[in-house]
């Protein structure tokens, strides 16, 4: 009887959170203020990084910068200081837990505050195919795109959970939901990136930390430079074209002012996860094949070739 009360009762709770959610679509919404918090950026030096530093600027917060070149993060500080906001800038090599950890222990020390809302947005990608990758690239994708997630969050919930107070935001990649060729290093990290995010944000509601809210972005590729040739079928670029930064930080911020816990950047991009999950394997491969997506990453690895060939860096 007491399973039968409780089935009833989760099936009522489901069909609650489909109709709000699908009304949040119409009627967004009121925003929570973030003036005065404290949000640290990873890899804050440039790309999306450096436009969220911006953006949480503008809704008053103060931004801890957090990127392993210097001078780069010296101009997001600059760009942040001409806006009127406050930045802090730390040099940090985030696939050494001892540097994240004794940065935020610094920081603590010099603010005399703790950070109310992690963003965790830096991310590496080799531009590889796996059987040309050397271990190393492989290994440093790994460890900035999901092992500094560990210590980040490790450095920082623990006086989240103690003020019942803080936002935990992963930018992870659709490239996390569902997987494309000759990008391995990237798919498995942001799957990795994915699963750890969820796991949390359970861990903190099975604890009923009710204050600490979690978001997990996912954006199609974005126009950074990072997957610099990336190339679809045509006509489908049409519909799913690269997307611009500041659209995405712009959609990325409008979910996290509202508490939004998950976000795909553009909603089109839902309909690849949904079909994963129920459409039989072979299905999703001619789908991948008919938009070019099964290939898409081949021009990148070209570019990637390319810029290696005159002395520059395919990765962001």
């Amino acid at each position: 009887m007491i399973f039968l009360m409780d089935l009833q009762m989760m099936l009522l709770d489901v069909i609650y959170f489909i109709l709000r959610n699908s009304l949040r679509v119409i009627l967004r919404p009121r925003t929570k203020p973030i003036d005065g918090e404290l949000v640290l950026i990873t890899g804050s030096g440039g790309g999306l990084g450096r436009l969220f530093a911006l953006e949480f600027t503008k809704h008053g917060a103060e931004v801890v910068l957090w990127d392993i070149n210097s001078n780069s993060n010296e101009q997001t500080a600059k760009l942040v200081h001409e806006m009127g906001g406050k930045a802090y800038t730390y040099a940090v090599d985030l696939t050494s837990r001892e540097d994240v950890y004794r940065n935020a222990e610094l920081m603590r020390k010099d603010l005399g505050r703790d950070v109310t809302i992690l963003v965790n947005n830096a991310g590496v990608v080799a531009g590889k195919r796996i059987l040309d990758c050397p271990d190393e690239l492989i290994e440093r994708t790994m460890k900035v795109n999901c092992h500094a997630l560990f210590w980040t969050v490790k450095a920082f919930l623990p006086q989240m959970k103690a003020q019942n107070h803080g936002h935990i935001v992963t930018i992870a990649s659709v490239l996390g939901l569902f997987s494309t060729a000759c990008v391995e290093d990237y798919c498995a990290s942001k799957f990795a990136a994915v699963g750890f995010h969820e796991s949390l944000a359970h861990e903190l509601l099975s604890e009923e930390v009710e204050g600490v809210k979690t978001i997990l972005v996912c954006p199609y590729i974005v126009d950074t430079g990072m997957f610099e040739g990336c190339k679809i079928r045509e006509e489908v670029e049409l519909l799913l074209p690269p997307l611009e930064p500041q659209y995405c930080v712009e959609q990325a911020m409008n979910a996290i002012l509202v508490n939004q816990p998950l976000v795909c950047i553009p909603r089109l991009t839902y309909l690849p996860v949904l079909f994963r999950a129920l459409l039989p394997w072979e299905s999703n491969v001619t789908a991948y094949r008919f938009m070019g997506s099964d290939k898409c990453m081949y021009p990148f690895i070209e570019t990637t070739k390319k810029q290696v060939t005159n002395g520059s860096v395919a990765v962001a």
